[in-house]
């Protein structure tokens, strides 16, 4: 695409709903394509999948596809060289795997560990490994194995973890390989590693010192070490290394508002961006730790409450937020 020689710093997609949860796809031939997930307090919501024209230098809607619920996470299979069918995954009341075409898209598998009840909770997150994409892992700790290849033949797998209070969120690390470790988050404030191949046992690695569920985290891309987490309505990043169990390496807390979304750089080991309710999406440079981070090195205001953040991993000139119905890309 001949972006980068128009120069434009900034480009801008209206939603018809307001946006919640988005992801950037990841295949080569399909830059500056994400996802979007609508966030309606009803159960019939939707997906749409994006694209910006190279001709126009505009977003288009390439596809709408109606989901249940609100989506509370998006997720392109991570397939940076094209070889896998086009797949993306929703969670809302379930996990989902949806298959893209130019043309439409269609729900080949829902994944489903609660056989035993016609109800089910909201389901507040999920990872795709890159390493494997066979493997997912979602909220309550199943491990889904799928058959990317074939995905008109699945099978899922339940692996006993250690019992927990509620997780919200969930991440595969790049340690060891990339394939055998995660950490959850959840209602009892703590931050644990888990390891695939001895599910029975987990290892605390952060604890809230207020005991305030914490809401998300974020593995840093290049130093498997570092990982991110924030609490419910807190106003402040914590990073921590994994290597010094318990107590956070840096805190960043510039926001006056409740932070939303935590994104690191797929290039670099040392800029995180952080968005939240106060409109700010803000880079930090943290390879001063552990020196306390004072500022953030670059500031964006938006034109109301950022709900997401997204750094393109192919592309990591740009990243995404969402605020209201709109969809940005800038520039960084």
């Amino acid at each position: 695409m001949s972006l980068h020689g128009k120069r434009k710093e900034i480009y801008k997609y209206e939603a018809p709903w307001t946006v919640y949860a988005m992801n950037w796809s990841v295949r080569p031939d399909k830059r500056f394509r994400l996802a979007l997930g609508s966030f309606v307090e009803e159960y019939n919501n939707k997906v749409q999948i994006v694209g910006l024209e190279e001709e126009s230098s505009e977003f288009v809607c390439r596809n709408t596809f109606d989901h249940p619920y609100p989506t509370t996470k998006i997720m392109w299979i991570p397939d940076t060289k094209g070889v896998y069918p086009d797949l993306l995954a929703t969670s809302g009341d379930y996990l989902r795997i949806w298959r893209v075409s130019d043309t439409e898209t269609r729900l080949e598998c829902l994944l489903n560990n609660n056989k035993n009840s016609d109800f089910c909770a909201p389901l507040t997150s999920f990872d795709w490994n890159e390493v494997d994409p066979n493997l997912l892992v979602d909220y309550e700790q199943t491990i889904f194995s799928i058959r990317t290849v074939d995905v008109t033949c699945y099978f899922t797998k339940c692996l006993s973890c250690v019992s927990l209070s509620q997780v919200y969120d969930i991440a595969f690390s790049r340690a060891g390989g990339g394939r055998d470790m995660f950490a959850s988050v959840g209602a009892d404030g703590s931050v644990r590693m888990f390891d695939l191949r001895h599910l029975e046992h987990s290892t605390i690695i952060y604890e809230d010192p207020q005991h305030h569920p914490l809401l998300r985290l974020c593995w840093n891309k290049q130093d498997p070490n570092y990982l991110a987490t924030m609490a419910m309505d807190g106003m402040e990043v914590v990073i921590l290394d994994v290597r010094v169990p318990c107590t956070p390496v840096a805190r960043l807390n510039n926001h006056r508002a409740c932070v939303n979304g935590i994104a690191w750089a797929p290039h670099s080991s040392c800029h995180i961006c952080t968005a939240a309710d106060d409109h700010q999406a803000l880079i930090w440079d943290i390879q001063q730790m552990p020196r306390a981070i004072e500022d953030p090195i670059l500031a964006y205001t938006a034109e109301g409450e950022i709900n997401n953040v997204q750094w393109a991993s192919t592309q990591p000139d740009w990243i995404a937020i969402c605020y209201n119905n709109c969809l940005e890309i800038l520039r960084v």
